[in-house]
């Protein structure tokens, strides 16, 4: 297969449209030829507000292509206050969860990766803020209309994107109606080719008001009953429809590079505008169609006929199914001559219009056919629209589930999308290359997974067991990989040691809890002290740590270059004796340490003292080696880690450390360190395996696996280092999804209180501390709303440590010197971030504490640099 230095490869996809909350549910959806619209009763739609005098309109079309859930969202792991939440376009939220879950399916954890990351998406017309806020904000503040533009305009949802999951590279919204997924797919690639960013997240996302149908009227758009017969005689329109999608894009040479999993290639694109040559603003041109078409062919370098399906815009309308096929017809017919080789669909017919995510939908369910090498139905088609000459052209409707083969080469598409106004996008994509078969490795994998909760790390313990039973032919390297390298960690961990996808699914689904470690990290994770006994290992797994980690292999060479063995270090651990245990347990500490696992102290007995004592740097190491066989050290310099001493059981003194004598001790003291170690937030890890326990590889990873699981922060990168990196779609996180909803009927208007019921009018001016504490009180609460409870606003909690942003808090600040009739500072929270602070700092501004009177109406950062001004402080 020709690989081009343009050619974008696909590496991860994610969506949310009817019927499929994943892609994978999306496929299953396609391949079994499903509709999925949902019809309404007559109950459902009363109780979503739609009047009784509209159900009762014979026009009027009981059915929706929705999503549900949108009320839903999971606030807490994108940091969102309660208040927050409730606010922000429920399309921003669907595309943030969406986006996450590409990244997730591409392998890739924005924190672990220095790429850079571009997001180029677009949304829908936000009918949450027309139907839902408007009213309720009518009256609001200027700060509270300015943190509603934030939450809920157009221009915020790919830098908001970019913001949350820390995406460094270019941030650009796109909207072109219809047309935006793919206007957005041709202007990442073009980022990429043009070094703007390493990588594209690129997505698209649209959302109807929940639970209503819509009015049929003849000539528009809408079908009369719900169904989109695209190129059918009977076509009367498209459903539209609720969705979101979202893809990761990467230059091909560097995806196959990196080893990551390629869906499929984007050969080329192109987009226009149809101009005013056409009927009128909304309606489709076929020379701007057919413009577009030939010109991502061009840009593709692939000839028509070795094209072998379109997913057409294909809206089932009489007028543009037409329009269409003509216009395609025309671009190919300039590379052709051939006919009726072509399959043609449309998605639309299975999910209906999902509007700006419309050529999302396309493109992925198109590179999904191209991986499966499947051609699936394009539905609602049993004879052609009499407007349309199929015979005469390349194409047909393909209506049933079939292989797809090409005997010109590799399996090729077009997708189309065009939107209201004329802005026409085409792509040309290509079956990836051929995947190479993994390397036969027979070794044990370190698989992780974690969550935000107890019950949400079940469900993905599950699902994983699901998936690699599903799919018994994964590579557990990649697996690994995979998870390591591509999830971020939460508190809630699990981790498992297997050798197989099978015996990993197995432990899984069991809960072998032998074999599957759980841990809660807290926020302060307990640190390791090694324990070191100076104790060998058997040829063998000295043979497989040498030959499988890199770090164990450079440290088992420096110790034999130390004794004057250099490149004798496999022969070295082979043998019997102190060097041999002493350079081993060094390797294995040092594998340790590379891995991330940072030891807070050493305890050691006998000749593991040694290995102490090179560990600790306080010996070198031909000289810590000599220590092992009994020559005693001259002069020791002081360890850079805290080492028990073996004579007291305490931790040894500077004094001590110096001390060779201290080093050549015999005394058994630290035989069981973990009294010395109780309470302290330190655990002993014992690096000789207890008999009857695994050892070699299985031993070091479980080793890593225990610490991993009580809060260490691996380096999955050195875990895996001196092996091919690859990356595979796996389950991706579980979402804790919480109601954020304002109805459509409550508008509240937020309204200024009385003077009398403000809170200055409850002040006692005998008491000022009871003055203090009604501050303290209102500002809690208040603090508390945003956040969800009252529960979460601890006082002496930084706020901005909570997800609190400054124009929060400038509205609680402005509010609160309404309800004081006192000019509150609007930045004290920058000062005093908690509301202990900043209430003791106003007090004191305002005179309430004792002794005190009330302070110039500036801000304390005012006074200090009008101090500084005038050489006063």
């Amino acid at each position: 297969m020709t690989l081009s230095d343009s050619d974008v490869a696909i590496i991860g996809m994610a969506c949310r449209f009817p019927g499929a909350d994943s892609v994978d549910r999306f496929w299953d959806v396609l391949g079994e030829g499903r509709e999925t619209l949902t019809r309404y009763t007559d109950d459902e739609l009363l109780a979503a507000g739609v009047p009784a005098a509209r159900l009762a309109d014979p026009r009027y079309v009981k059915a929706a292509q929705t999503i549900p859930g949108t009320d839903l969202f999971d606030s807490e792991l994108f940091q969102f206050t309660q208040d927050e939440a409730e606010i922000l376009d429920p399309q921003h939220r669907v595309f943030l969860e969406c986006a996450l879950e590409a990244l997730e399916r591409a392998g890739y954890d924005p924190e672990r990766t220095d790429a850079q990351i571009g997001v180029y998406a677009g949304a829908g017309m936000n009918t949450y803020l027309l139907h839902n806020l408007g009213e309720r904000y009518r009256a609001a503040s200027s700060v509270d209309h300015y943190r509603l533009m934030l939450a809920n305009d157009k221009d915020f949802l790919a830098t908001r994107v970019s913001y949350k999951l820390n995406l460094t590279g270019p941030s650009v919204n796109i909207n072109t109606a219809c047309s935006t997924s793919l206007v957005a797919v041709h202007t990442a690639c073009l980022a990429l080719l043009g070094g703007e960013c390493d990588m594209a997240l690129v997505g698209a996302v649209h959302l109807n008001p929940p639970g209503q149908g819509y009015q049929y009227q003849e000539g528009m758009i809408f079908s009369p009953d719900g169904h989109c017969r695209a190129f059918d005689a009977e076509a009367r329109g498209t459903v539209i429809g609720s969705g979101a999608g979202a893809v990761v894009l990467k230059r091909l040479k560097e995806a196959l590079a990196d080893g990551d999993w390629i869906h499929a290639v984007i050969k080329g694109s192109a987009i226009n505008n149809d101009g005013s040559a056409k009927t009128g603003y909304t309606a489709p041109s076929i020379s701007g169609q057919a413009a577009v078409i030939a010109d991502a062919q061009d840009v593709a370098d692939v000839d028509p006929e070795t094209i072998g399906y379109v997913e057409a815009h294909g809206t089932g309308t009489s007028l543009g199914d037409p329009i269409e096929v003509a216009a395609l017809t025309e671009a190919f017919c300039d590379g052709t001559d051939r006919t009726g080789y072509c399959a043609l669909g449309s998605v639309k017919t299975n999910i209906g219009h999902l509007d700006t995510a419309a050529g999302m939908a396309g493109l992925i369910k198109t590179a999904l056919m191209l991986e499966h090498r499947t051609l699936v139905p394009s539905l609602h088609f049993t004879q052609p629209n009499p407007d349309i000459d199929f015979a005469a052209g390349p194409f047909f409707v393909n209506t049933e589930k079939t292989e797809w083969k090409s005997d010109t080469g590799p399996l090729r598409a077009g997708v189309s999308s065009f939107g209201i106004g004329g802005t026409n996008a085409h792509v040309i994509l290509q079956e990836g290359p051929a995947r190479g078969q993994a390397p036969h490795e027979s070794r044990p994998e370190l698989l992780v997974l974690s969550a935000r909760s107890a019950d949400a790390l079940e469900q993905a313990a599950a699902a994983l067991a699901r998936h690699l039973r599903a799919h018994p032919g994964l590579d557990p390297a990649a697996v690994a990989q995979t998870l390591g390298l591509g999830r971020r960690a939460h508190t809630h961990r699990l981790v498992l040691v297997a050798g197989s996808t099978r015996s990993a699914a197995m432990a899984l689904a069991l809960g072998d809890e032998e074999r599957v470690r759980r841990g809660e990290t807290g926020r302060e994770p307990s640190t390791p002290v090694l324990v070191l006994t100076g104790t060998g290992a058997d040829p063998a797994d000295t043979a497989e740590l040498y030959a499988s980690v890199p770090a164990y292999r450079d440290a088992a060479d420096a110790c034999a270059a130390a004794l004057g063995r250099p490149g004798e270090a496999e022969a070295l651990l082979a043998e019997d004796g102190v060097a041999a245990a002493c350079c081993h347990e060094y390797a294995l500490a040092t594998a340790l340490t590379a891995w991330g696992v940072a030891p807070a102290g050493l305890a050691a007995t006998g000749t593991g003292l040694a290995t102490a004592a090179a560990l600790a740097e306080a010996l070198p190491l031909a000289d810590a080696l000599a220590l092992a066989r009994g020559t005693a050290p001259v002069r020791v310099a002081p360890p850079r880690l805290p080492v028990v001493s073996p004579r007291t059981g305490r931790w040894m003194t500077e004094d001590e450390g110096r001390d060779p004598a201290v080093w050549t001790s015999r005394v058994d003291a630290t035989a069981s360190p973990a009294a010395l170690l109780d309470g302290t937030g330190r655990h002993p890890v014992r690096l000789t395996p207890p008999d009857g326990e695994p050892r070699g590889l299985t031993h070091l990873l479980t080793l890593a696996a225990d610490q991993w699981v009580l809060g260490a922060d691996l380096d999955f990168a050195a875990v895996h280092t001196g092996r091919d990196i690859r990356r595979v779609p796996l389950p991706t996180h579980r979402f804790e999804r919480r109601r954020h909803w304002v109805e459509p009927g409550d508008h509240t208007a937020r309204t200024e209180a009385p003077a009398g019921d403000r809170l200055i009018a409850r002040f006692d001016p005998a008491d000022p501390q009871h003055n203090v504490e009604l501050i303290r009180d209102y500002l809690t609460e208040a603090i508390g709303k945003v956040l969800g409870g009252r529960h979460l606003a601890a006082v002496d909690t930084n706020l901005f440590d909570l997800g609190l942003d400054s124009l929060v808090l400038i509205e609680v600040v402005a509010k609160l010197g309404e309800e004081l009739g006192f000019e509150v500072p609007a930045a004290s929270f920058v000062e005093f971030p908690t509301i202990r602070s900043f209430v003791d700092n106003l007090a004191e501004l305002m005179g309430l504490a004792p002794g005190t009177a009330p302070a110039p109406r500036t801000s304390r950062r005012a006074q200090r640099a009008a101090a500084r001004h005038t050489g006063q402080a």
